[in-house]
């Protein structure tokens, strides 16, 4: 646990638990935690993505695992440019600008203007010298607009939203947040009217998540999309696998130097805090904001679809590797899915977007 006065982010949360009488909700440390100028995680410089820990990165993301990503992601992008009439793009939360490289090498001339939407100042930096052959095309935005077009990408961007915590004691459901102590924080329930978006059934004990903030995201996005197409990659699942009875622990997790743990409260600042999607929740929240739901499926049958075994002819041992981390199951294969939604595209691209030619699971959401 931090001591105190271990850091200025802490003591900055101390004293926002302060103003809250002495309790702050989860989702509120969580943004401070991740985001606090300066001082969050992803507002410091600290590396955090890259293939291992001897890098000084946290976690590696499909696009630091292997250009292949971006470049099978470039294909069902260029179909949703040309059936939008578009030629922009946006990326939210675009890390070390991996993936927004890959993007921008196949796509070429399609792509125009390329907006990255980052909270991340270090990150921004990063972004900068990594794109900087690509010239004006890159641009880089706080928010969006109340209007656009074109086609939006976001790679593990829903799970480092803010979320809340319930607790179930068997009889009531409570809001976990946190309260200061002398070894730093700790956990305190409180009563709550808010309710999992499941119906159970819940075991006592069980501490789970709810995702306004990536609900809100979405309905945001779709507010202000006039016509294009939202691809969104992430781990998580569809609302009955997510609440199940076995999963009565929840999904929130921490990576630092590659290597998980489950206690947000500890080194705050200095790693990461993650949790699963609810697919179903972003589903519904895009389709009560007017979006079409394209498809949902595996990233492993995504990257199928969107040709990335042709890419991979010819290629030498260790890329088949690492793009081989992507498809398997017991990888990024299956734990990852993508997600998409569409408005005022042509109907060939509505009814047939490549990334879900197969394997499409909406009917699960």
């Amino acid at each position: 646990m931090n001591s105190p006065a271990a850091s200025p982010l802490v003591r900055l949360i101390q004293q926002a638990v302060a103003r809250e009488a002495g309790w702050l909700p989860f989702d509120r440390f969580m943004a401070m935690a991740l985001y606090a100028p300066g001082l969050g995680y992803y507002a410091h410089g600290s590396r955090k993505f890259g293939l291992l820990p001897q890098s000084g990165s946290d976690f590696v993301t499909a696009p630091e695992l292997s250009p292949l990503f971006g470049r099978a992601l470039a294909k069902q992008v260029a179909q949703a440019l040309e059936a939008s009439g578009s030629t922009e793009m946006w990326e939210f939360g675009a890390g070390s600008g991996a993936l927004a490289e890959q993007l921008l090498g196949s796509l070429g001339e399609r792509v125009t203007r390329y907006t990255i939407v980052d909270l991340s100042g270090s990150l921004r930096e990063r972004q900068r010298e990594r794109l900087a052959r690509f010239g004006g095309i890159v641009h880089w935005a706080d928010t969006l607009p109340d209007r656009f077009s074109g086609v939006v990408v976001g790679n593990e961007v829903l799970d480092a939203m803010p979320v809340r915590l319930l607790h179930f004691d068997g009889a009531h459901w409570q809001e976990r947040g946190v309260v200061v102590n002398e070894g730093g924080f700790a956990w305190q329930d409180r009563p709550t009217a808010d309710r999992p978006p499941h119906e159970g059934p819940f075991l006592p004990g069980t501490v789970t998540e709810v995702h306004p903030q990536a609900e809100a995201f979405i309905a945001t996005l779709a507010d202000r999309l006039e016509r294009g197409a939202i691809f969104l990659i992430d781990y998580g699942f569809p609302e009955a696998e997510y609440y199940h009875p076995q999963r009565h622990g929840g999904t929130l997790m921490c990576h630092r130097a590659h290597v998980a743990d489950t206690d947000p409260l500890a080194d705050v600042g200095e790693k990461d805090i993650t949790a699963h999607v609810n697919f179903t929740g972003i589903a519904l929240a895009a389709q009560d904001a007017g979006l079409e739901v394209l498809g949902y499926t595996s990233q492993a049958r995504f990257l199928l679809n969107s040709g990335i075994m042709a890419l991979l002819e010819g290629a030498d041992i260790p890329t088949i590797a690492h793009a081989q981390k992507l498809l398997h199951e017991h990888e990024m294969g299956e734990l990852f899915k993508v997600i998409a939604f569409a408005r005022g595209c042509n109907a060939d691209f509505m009814q047939q977007p490549l990334g879900f030619t197969e394997g499409d699971r909406t009917h699960r959401l």
